[in-house]
C-alpha cells in the first residue's frame, strides 16, 4: 500500500529542468524525446507556472470549460487543504516507491500543456513511482484507488513499465475532492500496457488531469476513459513516440448527467515514422445543462512517415437541455503516410431501433436500454476486467433509469 502526499512545496519550476533528450529507464525507453511544439489546440508546453497566464475563458484552449466552477485550480486560489485516502495494490515484482520532484522519471513522458497541469506539477509534495521489471508478465492488475475527503490536492504518478513487459493498470476516483494531478507512462519497448481510468466522483467534486504517455519502440499503448461522476471533470491525455512501430488505442465513454461538465481533449502527436493510433469516444448525456467537451487533436509531424491513425467521436442525446461540442482536428506536415482520418456524429435514439424492438413486443424503457447498451458495448469489451465491465454496466442502468 501507498499513501500518498498532499501538502505542496513551493517550486515555481522542476528542479534541475525537464529530462534531457536520450536519456534512459531501468531497460525500458532508449529514446524520450516529447514533442515541444504546441499545436493550434494547445499552449507551450512549460514546467513553470508563470509561463501560462490565468486564463479568462476565450482562449481556444478554455472556451468550452466553465471557469467559475474549477475552484481556483486555474487561477493559482485553490491550495492543498484538503486530504485524499490513496493506495496502491500491486502484485508480486513491482516496486511502488514515493519519489521527489527531481526524480528523472518525473515529469518526463511529457510537459504540462496548461496552468492547471503546471499548479499541480508544482504543488504535489511526493510523486508515487509505479514500475513493472522488463520482460514481466503481470497476472493481476495493478490498481490505484483515490477517494477523496473534501478540499484541495494536488498528485503525480508514474507508471515505468520495462522493456517487453506486459501490465494491466486501473485507476479509480471516488468520493469528493478538488483535484489536479499529472499522471505519466512511460512505457519500454516491446512492452503491452492496458490504462482503464475510472472516474466516478461524487457530484461535487472537481477533476483535472494531464495525462502523457510516451509509447516505445513496438510498443503498445491502450486506454480506456470512464467519466461518470463529479461537477467538473477535464481530462487531457497526450501520446508520443520514442521509436518506430508503436500504437496506442485510446478509447473513451462518459455519461454527462443533469448540470454535469465533462470536457476530454486528446493529442496524439506522431513525431516518430511507421507508428498507429486510433482513437474512439463515446457520449450519452441526459437532463438540462448536461454538457460533454469532445476535443480531438492528431498532430503528425514532417519526420512522421509511415503513420496511420483515425479517431472518432460519437454522441446520444437523450433528453431535451443537453449540448455537446465535439471537434476532431489534423494537422499533417507529410503527405507519406499510410492513413488519416476523422469523424463526429451527434444525434438522438434512432427511431427506427426502438421501433424495431417495440414491435416485437419489448417495452419503450428496455428498448431504450437496449438501444444505449448496444451503443456503448464496443467500448465495455475493451476495458477486460469484469469486475469493472460489471460495475460500468450498472452504472449505465442506474443512469438510464433515472432518465426513464
Amino acid at each position: 500500500m501507498a499513501q500518498a502526499q498532499n501538502s505542496p512545496t513551493p517550486d515555481s519550476a522542476r528542479a534541475g529542468g525537464p529530462p534531457p533528450v536520450g536519456s534512459t529507464t531501468a531497460g525500458s525507453i532508449a529514446v524520450a524525446a516529447e514533442s515541444t511544439v504546441a499545436t493550434r489546440m494547445s499552449a507551450p508546453p512549460s514546467f513553470d507556472v508563470a509561463d501560462f497566464p490565468v486564463p479568462h475563458g476565450r482562449e481556444e484552449e478554455w472556451r468550452f470549460t466553465p471557469l467559475e466552477r474549477l475552484k481556483g485550480l486555474h487561477d493559482g486560489t485553490a491550495t492543498a487543504d484538503g486530504s485524499i485516502r490513496a493506495e496502491v495494490s500491486a502484485p508480486d515484482g513491482v516496486t511502488v516507491e514515493s519519489v521527489g520532484r527531481d526524480d528523472a522519471r518525473v515529469g518526463r513522458a511529457g510537459t504540462p500543456v496548461d496552468r492547471v497541469a503546471a499548479q499541480a506539477f508544482s504543488s504535489f509534495e511526493k510523486a508515487t513511482v509505479v514500475s513493472v521489471p522488463k520482460e514481466t508478465v503481470l497476472t493481476e492488475p495493478v490498481r490505484v484507488t483515490l477517494h477523496g475527503e473534501g478540499g484541495a490536492t494536488f498528485g503525480h504518478t508514474v507508471f515505468e513499465i520495462g522493456a517487453f513487459a506486459e501490465a494491466v493498470i486501473v485507476i479509480d476516483h471516488t468520493g469528493d475532492a478538488v483535484r489536479a494531478a499529472n499522471v505519466d507512462f512511460l512505457i519500454g519497448d516491446g512492452a503491452k500496457v492496458t490504462f482503464v481510468s475510472v472516474q466516478d466522483w461524487d457530484d461535487t467534486a472537481v477533476h483535472c488531469s494531464q495525462h502523457n504517455v510516451l509509447v516505445g519502440r513496438d510498443a503498445g499503448f491502450k486506454s480506456v476513459v470512464i467519466t461518470f461522476g463529479g461537477d467538473v471533470v477535464r481530462l487531457h491525455p497526450r501520446v508520443a513516440y520514442a521509436g518506430t512501430g508503436g500504437e496506442a488505442e485510446l478509447f473513451g465513454l462518459y455519461f454527462t448527467d443533469a448540470g454535469q461538465h465533462q470536457e476530454h481533449r486528446l493529442l496524439v502527436t506522431h513525431n516518430t515514422p511507421h507508428c498507429k493510433s486510433n482513437v474512439v469516444y463515446k457520449g450519452a448525456l441526459q437532463g438540462d445543462d448536461a454538457h460533454a467537451v469532445w476535443i480531438g487533436d492528431v498532430l503528425i509531424e514532417a519526420g512522421a512517415e509511415g503513420t496511420d491513425t483515425y479517431e472518432m467521436n460519437r454522441n446520444l442525446v437523450l433528453t431535451d437541455g443537453a449540448r455537446v461540442d465535439s471537434v476532431p482536428n489534423l494537422e499533417i506536415e507529410t503527405g507519406e503516410i499510410v492513413g488519416a482520418g476523422h469523424a463526429s456524429a451527434t444525434g438522438r435514439f434512432d427511431d427506427e431501433q426502438l421501433f424495431y424492438l417495440m414491435a416485437r413486443g419489448i417495452p419503450e424503457a428496455e428498448a431504450r436500454r437496449l438501444v444505449v447498451r448496444g451503443f456503448f458495448a464496443e467500448l465495455v469489451q475493451q476495458i477486460g476486467l469484469p469486475d469493472v465491465e460489471e460495475r460500468l454496466i450498472a452504472k449505465i442502468e442506474a443512469e438510464l433509469e433515472a432518465s426513464v
